[in-house]
C-alpha cells in the first residue's frame, strides 16, 4: 500500500461528455494514481437558477450564464457512474465521488456501493448532510477549505454524533458538543476519517496554502490529514507529501486549454504522473523517524571515517601521547573518541608506524 493515497480529481473536468471521463479514468491509471474523483450532483438541488458563478468560474466560462446553467451541462448522469466505476477497477483504481446533495449522496453509497465518501469544503457547515454521510457508516475524507478550527470541530461534532447516535437520538448542537467530547465520539472519528487542508481559491496562490495547518489540524483533532492542492504546478502538492500528509488530491484534466471552470487550474496527463512519481519518491524517503544507519552506510563508515592510528613504531610498555598517535582512514579501528583515553597508558604490544591501534 503506498504511504501516500493520491486521488486524481478528474471533478468536472469531463465537460459532461462520456469520452472525456472515460479518458479521464484512463489518464489516471496511466499516471499511477489510487483513487480517480468525480463529482456527482443535480443543478436544481445544488443551485437557484439565479446564482452567479465564482469570479474563477467567470473567467473561464464567461458571466453571461449563470451557475446553475453551467453545472446542469456538467452534470454527470447516475447511470454512467456504474460503468465509469467498473472502468476504474478494471483499471485498478478506486473510483470516487462527490456527492453535493442528498440523492446524489444516497445513489453514491446505497445504489453505486461505495465504501469511501468525500465531503467537500463548500458542505462542511451543511449539518444534516454532514449527518447524512456520518450515518452511511462509509469512510470519510472531509475537506476544509474556507474553515476556521472552529468551524471543523463543529463538523466533527455532527459526524460523532451521526457515528455513534445513528437515528436513536434528537440532533441538536449540544448533542453534536456532547459527542465530540465523549470518548466514545472521539474513538468514533478515528475510525475510518481523514481531513484535508485546502485553499478554495481556483487557482490558490501559494502564499494562501499555509500548509502548517495541517500540523494544526493533526495536533488538534488527531486524525490522518491529506491536502487538497488547488495551486498551479506541482511543487505545494509535493512539498505537502514532504510535510507528512496522508492523502494528496489534485485536479486534472486531459488538456487545459480545454472549457469548463476547472481545466485551467489542472494538471494535464503527464503532469500528474511527475507528481505522483515525486509523491512516491517523497513516501520511500520519509522512513519511520528513527536516527540510525542505514545497511549502506556501514560500508561507507568503514571508508569515510578515521581510526586511531599509530604514528610511530610503539613498543610495548611505552607510555602513549600525542607523538605516537595519528587519527586516519579507514574507520575499522578504534574511533577518535576514544584519543584520551589512550593518552598516558602504556602500550599493551608493539604497533609498527600505520597500524591500527586496538588498546
Amino acid at each position: 500500500m503506498n504511504l501516500v493515497q493520491v486521488i486524481a480529481e478528474a471533478g468536472v473536468n469531463h465537460n459532461g461528455q462520456p469520452e472525456l471521463a472515460f479518458g479521464l479514468v484512463e489518464a489516471a491509471a496511466r499516471a499511477g494514481a489510487d483513487v480517480v474523483k468525480f463529482q456527482t450532483f443535480k443543478a436544481e438541488a445544488l443551485v437557484t437558477r439565479e446564482a452567479p458563478k465564482a469570479a474563477y468560474q467567470q473567467q473561464a466560462t464567461g458571466a453571461a450564464e449563470s451557475q446553475f446553467a453551467m453545472l446542469k451541462r456538467l452534470e454527470l448522469p447516475f447511470a454512467l457512474h456504474h460503468e465509469l466505476k467498473a472502468e476504474a477497477e478494471r483499471r485498478g483504481l478506486r473510483f470516487l465521488s462527490t456527492a453535493f446533495d442528498g440523492e446524489s449522496l444516497r445513489f453514491l453509497r446505497d445504489e453505486l456501493g461505495l465504501e469511501l465518501l468525500k465531503i467537500p469544503s463548500g458542505e462542511l457547515t451543511n449539518a444534516p448532510f454532514l449527518l447524512d454521510h456520518a450515518r452511511s457508516g462509509c469512510e470519510l475524507i472531509v475537506s476544509t477549505g474556507m474553515a476556521t478550527l472552529a468551524e471543523v470541530e463543529e463538523a466533527l461534532g455532527v459526524i460523532a454524533f451521526g457515528r455513534i447516535a445513528g437515528g436513536k437520538e434528537q440532533p441538536s448542537p449540544a448533542a453534536f458538543r456532547a459527542a465530540y467530547a465523549s470518548a466514545e465520539g472521539q474513538a468514533a472519528l478515528r475510525r475510518g476519517l481523514t481531513l484535508l487542508h485546502c485553499t478554495s481559491d481556483y487557482p490558490a496562490a501559494p502564499e494562501d496554502v499555509n500548509l502548517r495547518a495541517m500540523d494544526t489540524l493533526h495536533t488538534a483533532f488527531g486524525v490522518p490529514v491529506g491536502y487538497s492542492d488547488h495551486t498551479q504546478g506541482t511543487a505545494i502538492a509535493l512539498a505537502a507529501a514532504a510535510r507528512g500528509a496522508a492523502v494528496i488530491e489534485k485536479h486534472f484534466t486531459l488538456d487545459r486549454s480545454l472549457p469548463g471552470p476547472d481545466h485551467a487550474a489542472s494538471l494535464e496527463p503527464d503532469e500528474l504522473a511527475a507528481m505522483i512519481q515525486g509523491i512516491r519518491t517523497i513516501g520511500q524517503a520519509l522512513g519511520d523517524g528513527i536516527k540510525r544507519p542505514t545497511l549502506a552506510e556501514h560500508s561507507t563508515a568503514q571508508v569515510a571515517r578515521k581510526s586511531l592510528v599509530a604514528r610511530t613504531v610503539i613498543r610495548a610498555g611505552e607510555r602513549l601521547g600525542p607523538e605516537h598517535i595519528a587519527i586516519l582512514r579507514p574507520g575499522t579501528g578504534m574511533v577518535p573518541m576514544r584519543y584520551w583515553e589512550l593518552l598516558g597508558r602504556p602500550a599493551s604490544r608493539d604497533y609498527e608506524a600505520g597500524a591500527l591501534l586496538d588498546e
